[in-house]
C-alpha cells in the first residue's frame, strides 16, 4: 500500500494498492475515507460515447446498411462458434446487401485461455485487411477443437493460432514483417478495453451477446429467431426483409446457449499472460483440422 494523496473527492484520500499473486503485480488507485473505515474504487466511463459506435473495427456488409449486427465475441466460446456459424453461413446469405456485421472483442479469460491470443491476432490482420480478419474469424470459430487438441500445451496452441495468423497474412498479401512484429508484441490493451467496456457500460456477461440496431439477443441465436429479429428490424428501418425469410419471434431468450463470464481477482484483466497461462479448462467443440495456405 502506497502513502495518501490528495483526491477530487471530498472526505476521500488517493491510495495505490498493489495487488500480487506470485510473481504478478497488479497496481490499482483506491479512494480512502479520512476516518479510514471505507475503501472505494471508482470505474469512470464516458458517457458521452455512442455504446454502439463501431468506428475503427471490420465489418461486413454495406457501410450505408439501415441496420447493424454488433456481436461481443469470444474466440475460444462453442457458443461463439454456435452463432457464428448460424450468422455467416446460414442467414447472412440472404441479408448480405441489407445488414452490417461488426465483431467486437469480449474474450472470457478466465475459462478460455487462448481468447485473447486469438483476438489479438485477429486484430493484427484486421489492421491491414478487413478480409483477412473475416478469413481468420471464420477459421478459429470452425476449429476451435482442433487449435485446442488433445491435451496439447497452451504454447502449442498458441503457436497454432499464430501460424494460421501469417498464413492468413500471406493470403491477403499483408505486410509480414509488421503482421509478424504485431502478433509476437501481443498488444492486448484494445482486447480488454472492449471487454471492459462492453461489462461495465452494457452489462455484457456472457458470449455471444448481440445488438441488433440496439436490441439485445443473449445466446447463440437460432436461425429463425435471428431471421425475425432482423425482419424487425428491416422493417423499423424501412427496408423490406429478403422475400420468403419470415423467421420466428426473436428469439431473445436470456437462457439461450452461451458461455458465462466467470469473475475473477482484480488485476487479472490487466495481465492476459498470467491468465493465459492458467491450463484449458471445459469442454469446446472440435471442428475440421486447420486450414493450410
Amino acid at each position: 500500500m502506497g502513502p495518501r494523496r490528495a483526491s477530487e473527492l471530498s472526505g476521500y484520500d488517493l491510495v495505490n494498492i498493489t495487488l500480487i499473486d506470485g510473481d504478478r503485480h497488479s497496481p490499482h488507485d483506491f479512494y480512502l475515507s479520512k476516518d479510514g473505515g471505507t475503501l472505494a474504487q471508482l470505474s469512470k466511463m464516458d458517457i458521452s460515447k455512442d455504446p454502439f459506435d463501431t468506428s475503427g473495427r471490420p465489418s461486413l456488409g454495406p457501410k450505408d446498411a439501415k441496420v447493424t449486427v454488433i456481436v461481443y465475441d469470444d474466440f475460444q466460446c462453442p457458443y461463439c462458434a454456435r452463432g457464428h456459424k448460424t450468422l455467416m453461413h446460414e442467414v447472412l446469405p440472404d441479408y448480405k446487401d441489407k445488414i452490417r456485421i461488426v465483431y467486437k472483442d469480449f474474450p472470457l479469460y478466465d475459462i478460455h485461455p487462448w481468447a485473447i491470443h486469438a483476438a489479438v491476432n485477429a486484430n493484427c490482420l484486421a489492421d491491414q485487411n478487413n478480409d483477412a480478419y473475416w478469413d481468420f474469424a471464420d477459421y478459429v470459430h470452425g476449429n476451435q477443437g482442433a487449435i485446442r487438441g488433445d491435451n496439447r500445451p497452451l504454447s502449442d496452441q498458441f503457436a497454432t493460432l499464430d501460424h494460421s495468423t501469417l498464413d492468413y497474412g500471406k493470403k491477403h498479401n499483408l505486410d509480414g514483417a509488421k503482421l509478424d512484429a504485431c502478433v509476437k508484441a501481443q498488444d492486448s490493451s484494445a482486447v480488454m478495453a472492449s471487454s471492459k467496456y462492453g461489462e461495465k457500460a452494457l452489462g455484457i456477461d456472457a458470449t455471444p451477446t448481440i445488438f441488433i440496431n440496439g436490441a439485445r439477443f443473449d445466446g447463440a441465436m437460432p436461425a429463425d429467431d435471428l431471421r425475425a429479429a432482423l425482419n424487425t428490424a428491416l422493417h423499423d428501418a424501412g427496408v423490406s426483409p429478403p422475400a420468403g425469410k419470415t423467421g420466428t419471434n426473436g428469439g431473445n431468450d436470456p437462457n439461450g446457449p452461451k458461455d458465462v463470464l466467470n469473475k475473477v481477482s482484480p488485476g487479472a484483466q490487466s495481465s492476459p499472460q498470467a491468465v493465459q497461462a492458467k491450463p484449458a479448462s471445459g469442454t469446446v467443440e472440435s471442428g475440421a483440422p486447420p486450414k493450410q495456405n
